[in-house]
């Protein structure tokens, strides 16, 4: 520091300002308030003649000396830091709540006054003393909270690590890992990132997970100038293109009038009332069909009803038959109705049919394939859209409606709280929604056609209606949401403590819910929940539970804690695998090589063998989840001969793999699923003929050639199948087969195939996050 010409002093610390005694007050309150001379007396003449109760004099006491400074200071310090005692002694502006002011009776002398009724306020010049009280009063409530929230959640921070995979068949994987001390296993997978995105814990690929070293031991060999893996997986990634090309019209694609034959259009319309409408009322069934058949007879259609109608169709022809024969008009219809949706003419439409077409354009995208892996990004402006529209606040709290609006809007809401949950169950997103967004009550329990009195009363619950089934899932709403917050939110995950706790809670919830509709059954057969409904209601249990304690199955192969967490695991993923397929094999007594064929049209095995979104994945992720206790099985038992495993298990693996191929022969155009299907196979197979290490690469190795070279006889097939039905042409017909890593490290296993194609130029543009901007470019 530069010197300034001063002589320097030393560092002493300041001497204690010398205080002036502040004279006494001149006029009481009263007096000073009006402004007028005080004769200073006990009471004051003023105060006599207005008849003043008390005369008070404001002033302060002497200041403290440095002697009782810090007592002072200690006793104040000591009160604030108990809480339960006085603890609104102390005020942060420096004076007392208990007043500063000595009062005076108007009849006995200021003399008589008790020491009790005179306080001492702090003087002027103890801002410092009062800055340092305000500061350790912080100090004190921080510490305060910190000890509270301690007390509630006494546990070590988790430490976390990030592994990396990378493969030629896969793509680049981060998988996110918690673990209870650094270093020391076992280690608990909490996220998985790969490429743009971000999957929570309840998606599909935390299954997958489970065999990342398969593609460790296969690397080095596909990787061979000789080998035919990657070589024929280009082809079938080709061929796939080429397919979802053709059957993808072009964009933009204005909605027409042109519909199906009146007969299949009703099929549609059936199939889809009697499944996803019976579980997701969007939809007044009576208006709905006096609509459709004012429709056939006008020559001027109501454009609106005209794309929520198709969008019907388009689900109800998922279950058409057993290869969705008509996926290239459900392609177009989706098409057609997200065109009119984005159109800027949102104000005018807002209302409850334009919402009703969202949630079914949202269903339809994810049924069909449409850019069905976005579909929890579009359930995020539905949810805004209501909440614009007020259908987050009960309509008691609005002006008055009719009774028919007040129930589509608890409908409608509570259809958009599953799907908010839905959506974030298989995205593995956070769902967006709590508790406290909305007030809305549930929905009457009422059938469709008594909306259209205005005197209709809600059934009791024992009596079975149209609206019975949402209604038992809103009741297990809180818990869901709760377990998909602690499953996919960004906060602290759930310990294991809190995941037993909400699996006991999830298993009582569908014991009532179960008893609920056993009530319905015996009470009248008739008027009873349908077996789809019911297959739905335990397939959404079972994936509930399953996904809760998914995180824990990995480690509890290494850690017996977790062994609880390893059965529910497996148990849940074979009986929802059996959900999705009740006729399978393995759940009776028919050999493995038999064709599995329904002895009638099934629609939930329709759409898991048809149709994209969650029964499909759901399906496979649980075969992969019993190939991998199938492994682990293996791993653990030390036998010398031939390894017994349990086989309706081993059943189900070889059933996975064959209906995955039966989903290709329908239309699918990924093949990894399938593939990976077969690698996971061969490794098993492995294991139980007790082949070395070095020799199990060639089983898988030839297990991948035989199962590609069966998708490309399929898929070459299917190529030529929508060239007789005269499907528009690409320009990828005319793109040469050569090296795509960008293709193959899209690692879109179970991901639905069709885009929206907005105008990009450049067909191998696959819309994904990281691309969609530059097919924006092009476009403009």
């Amino acid at each position: 520091m530069a010197d300034d010409g001063l002589t320097k002093r030393p560092n002493y610390p300041n001497p204690e300002p010398q205080r002036r005694r502040r004279r006494p007050p001149v006029a009481c309150e009263l007096c000073r308030r009006r402004k007028i001379k005080c004769n200073r007396e006990a009471p004051c003449s003023n105060c006599r003649r207005s008849k003043n109760a008390t005369c008070i004099y404001k002033e302060l006491s002497p200041p403290p000396t440095l002697r009782n400074r810090d007592a002072q200071r200690s006793s104040m310090v000591v009160n604030v830091s108990n809480p339960g005692e006085n603890c609104f002694a102390v005020q942060v502006d420096g004076q007392s709540t208990s007043g500063s002011a000595r009062t005076v009776s108007s009849h006995p002398p200021m003399s008589t006054a008790p020491s009790s009724m005179i306080s001492t306020p702090m003087s002027h010049s103890s801002i410092q003393e009062t800055e340092s009280l305000r500061s350790r009063i912080s100090e004190l409530e921080q510490q305060l909270s910190a000890s509270r929230q301690q007390s509630v959640v006494n546990t070590p921070s988790p430490h976390y690590n990030i592994s990396t995979t990378t493969s030629h068949i896969a793509g680049t994987f981060h998988v996110h890992q918690e673990s209870a001390t650094a270093g020391q296993p076992p280690a608990i997978s909490r996220t998985i990132m790969h490429k743009t995105r971000v999957f929570g814990q309840s998606h599909w690929m935390n299954g997958a997970a489970q065999f990342a070293e398969i593609l460790d031991i296969i690397e080095p060999y596909i990787q061979s100038e000789t080998s035919n893996t990657m070589r024929n997986l280009q082809r079938c990634k080709y061929l796939g293109k080429v397919i979802k090309a053709k059957r993808t019209p072009a964009w933009p694609c204005p909605p027409t009038t042109e519909l199906p034959p009146k007969e299949i259009a009703d099929v549609l319309i059936d199939n889809y009332l009697r499944t996803f409408e019976s579980v997701y009322r969007v939809l007044h069934i009576p208006t709905f069909k006096r609509e459709y058949e004012s429709l056939m007879s006008t020559e001027t259609p109501n454009m609106s009803f005209m794309v929520q109608l198709k969008l019907v169709l388009a689900i109800g022809a998922t279950i058409y038959d057993d290869h969705f024969s008509m996926r290239v008009s459900a392609i177009r219809w989706i098409h057609e109705a997200q065109t009119w949706i984005s159109e800027p003419e949102f104000k005018s439409r807002l209302g409850i049919p334009f919402l009703q077409t969202q949630i079914l354009l949202i269903l339809a995208r994810e049924i069909v394939g449409v850019e069905g892996a976005m579909v929890w990004v579009a359930t995020g402006e539905l949810i805004r859209v209501a909440v614009h529209m007020g259908l987050n606040r009960d309509p008691t709290f609005l002006p008055k409606l009719s009774s028919f609006s007040r129930e589509m809007r608890r409908r409608l809401w509570n259809t958009i709280l599953e799907i908010a949950l839905h959506t974030s169950m298989e995205s593995g997103g956070p769902p967006m929604i709590s508790l406290e967004d909305f007030n809305t009550q549930p929905p009457s329990n009422l059938d469709d056609e008594a909306l259209d009195y205005e005197d209709a009363t809600s059934e009791p619950e024992t009596v079975f209606t149209q609206t019975s089934v949402p209604l038992a899932l809103r009741k297990m709403f809180p818990l869901r949401l709760a377990i998909l917050k602690a499953l996919n939110g960004i906060a602290a995950h759930a310990g294991y403590e809190d995941t037993l706790r909400m699996d006991a809670e999830l298993r009582s919830s569908y014991r009532f819910l179960c008893r609920t509709l056993q009530g319905y059954k015996s009470s009248d057969r008739q008027n009873a929940p349908s077996e789809f409904q019911t297959r739905i209601l335990d397939f959404l249990y079972r994936r509930y539970l399953s996904s809760l304690h998914m995180p824990f199955f990995g480690a509890a192969t290494r850690a017996n804690q977790y062994a609880f967490s390893r059965m529910v695991v497996v148990e849940a993923s074979w009986t929802k695998w059996h959900t999705i397929f009740p006729f399978s094999p393995s759940r009776g007594s028919i050999k493995f090589d038999e064709k599995f064929i329904p002895s009638k049209p099934d629609d939930l095995t329709r759409l898991a063998l048809c149709s994209s979104g969650t029964f499909r994945t759901n399906s496979i992720q649980a075969a992969f989840l019993i190939a991998a206790e199938l492994k682990a099985l293996l791993q653990e038992e030390d036998s010398l001969g031939t390894k017994s495993l349990p086989p309706h298990l081993v059943s189900t693996l070889e059933e996975a793999k064959r209906l995955s191929l039966r989903s290709i022969e329908a239309g699918e155009t990924n093949v990894k699923g399938y593939l990976f299907l077969c690698l996971v196979h061969a490794q098993v197979e492995g294991l139980i003929r007790g082949i070395s290490r070095t020799e199990l690469p060639e089983l898988v190795i030839r297990a991948a050639d035989e199962a590609e070279e069966r998708c490309l006889r399929i898929l070459e097939a299917n190529v030529q199948s929508l060239d007789s039905m005269g499907a528009a042409s690409n320009v990828l017909d005319e793109m040469p087969i050569e090296p795509l890593p960008d293709v193959l490290a899209d690692w879109s296993l179970m991901m639905p195939d069709t885009h929206f194609n907005l105008g990009g130029t450049d067909s191998m543009n696959w819309l994904t996050m990281d691309s969609l901007a530059s097919c924006y470019q092009m476009a403009d």
